[in-house]
């Protein structure tokens, strides 16, 4: 309980900046090691398979990638009501919000394994999956669907702790899952030859071991004081307080998956190599923004135990810090990429036209690291306090008017390159910035409004 008072004392107190890197960096190599067992797969895969292999894969974790960004838009709400409630020194109302989101996030895991793997061919062939690819990314799905509920566990378990400032215990369980997986990966691809199977099976089993050692880890340590039974009766008033906050983030982010598989079937109808392409630079693309998921996270976390505290200058410097850092990233990675594109997309693929596709989307893609920084920053900021409402509406604004439009107007007319495809994501997000820029003025010329949120 002492650890826990000194976390919040550092998030509340003393420099905004130490309190963004203090937490962010745990976040941000959580989200490196989560990123890195998932790249695992398409890694090995590629080393002892072919394109329709690595092709089956790359779809099949890009499904399973948006469903995890859902749970992890929910849970969203879970983080910053235990936030709250922590910032404002209120330990039996957090407590209260940890077993609610346990009560619900149970019953959302058993019914989503239940309806997704009843629809999984379905699915394939929504995504337009090239027919050499299909069979593979069947079997990889099928087996990644049974593991669902590992997924929702985990990112329980991680929004609880960071809703409680501990952003380090994550990093511990997700490093047990990313080096299971690697070794696992190699052993059922490498060794036992079972192809896209081995390279679920490997993620789906090293998910689970990483649950089993973070619930042993949470209760030999102790690590959420005075929790009961009677925490995880569900509370109307509870739930109501999560969901307002966590549904129209997981609805946001849904639909920016959505648009993300709409552009990769765009992809997909021009053939294998162009699906490959597309699939391995949002591998990439995932990497690289570790940094501005981690800041959105940060921002709201920090946030929230702030506004909880009545410290909302500091909950504005958090924004402000968080941004500057988001941005500065975006720049250098961006005119790193307009150099590297190839050498990175050639990390995954030894096919000549596969590298040259993907160094065509990498060069323009990239720019969104840029803008995507900015409104997620914003986006965590929104979340904080209340606002997640703005977030779903600058989001879907970017996907009905920017991404998908100019992805198809580009897949129709640029038959011979990927790269005014990739011009899609960072048009979608300088819309959500403008969009953003727009609701903080208004926050800012109605102060009273917003802190009653």
């Amino acid at each position: 309980m002492e650890s826990y008072r000194k976390k919040e004392s550092n998030i509340t107190n003393g420099s905004v900046l130490r309190a963004i890197l203090y937490f962010s960096i745990p976040y941000l190599f959580s989200y490196f090691l989560q990123t890195l067992y998932g790249m695992a797969d398409l890694f090995i895969i590629g080393q002892f398979n072919g394109v329709e292999s690595t092709t089956a894969v790359s779809i099949g974790s890009q499904v399973m990638h948006m469903l995890t960004v859902i749970i992890t838009g929910l849970a969203m709400g879970s983080t910053v009501t235990i936030g709250r409630a922590a910032g404002a020194g209120e330990q039996s109302c957090a407590n209260k919000a940890v077993g609610n989101t346990a009560a619900l996030f149970i019953f959302l895991s058993i019914i989503c394994t239940i309806i997704l793997s009843a629809t999984v061919k379905p699915i394939v062939h929504i995504m337009s999956t090239p027919a050499e690819a299909a069979e593979g990314t069947v079997i990889y799905l099928q087996i990644c669907f049974a593991g669902i509920p590992f997924i929702t566990a985990y990112n329980i378990i991680s929004s609880v702790f960071r809703g409680m400032g501990d952003s380090k215990s994550p990093v511990y369980f997700v490093a047990v899952a990313c080096v299971f997986n690697i070794v696992l990966d190699f052993i059922f691809i490498g060794v036992l030859k079972l192809g896209t199977a081995g390279a679920a099976l490997g993620t789906t089993l090293s998910q689970a071991v990483s649950v089993v050692v973070s619930f042993i880890f949470i209760i030999r340590h102790k690590l959420i004081p005075g929790i009961s039974k009677k925490d995880f009766r569900l509370d109307k008033m509870v739930l109501g307080g999560i969901l307002k906050i966590g549904l129209p983030v997981a609805a946001q982010d849904g639909f920016i998956q959505i648009a993300f598989i709409v552009i990769t079937v765009f992809a997909n109808r021009r053939g294998l190599n162009d699906a490959a392409a597309v699939g391995i630079v949002e591998k990439i693309i995932g990497i690289i923004f570790l940094v501005p998921s981690s800041m959105l996270s940060t921002v709201s976390a920090l946030s929230a135990h702030n506004i909880g505290a009545r410290k909302h200058d500091r909950a504005k410097q958090t924004l402000k810090y968080a941004s500057v850092i988001a941005i500065s990233f975006g720049i250098a990675i961006t005119i790193f990429m307009q150099f590297a594109a190839e050498s990175a997309t050639g990390l995954f693929s030894g096919d000549s036209e596969v590298i040259r596709l993907g160094g065509q989307y990498m060069r323009s893609y990239v720019w969104d690291c840029i803008f995507a920084g900015i409104h997620f920053c914003f986006s965590g900021y929104f979340c904080a306090y209340g606002m997640s409402m703005v977030s779903f509406i600058h989001n879907f604004a970017s996907i009905v008017f920017a991404r998908i439009p100019v992805a198809y107007i580009s897949s129709k007319y640029y038959l011979n390159s990927l790269f005014p495809m990739g011009i899609a994501a960072p048009a979608g997000s300088l819309l959500s910035v403008l969009i953003c820029v727009a609701a903080f003025i208004w926050m800012q010329r109605n102060p009273g409004k917003v802190e009653r949120v």
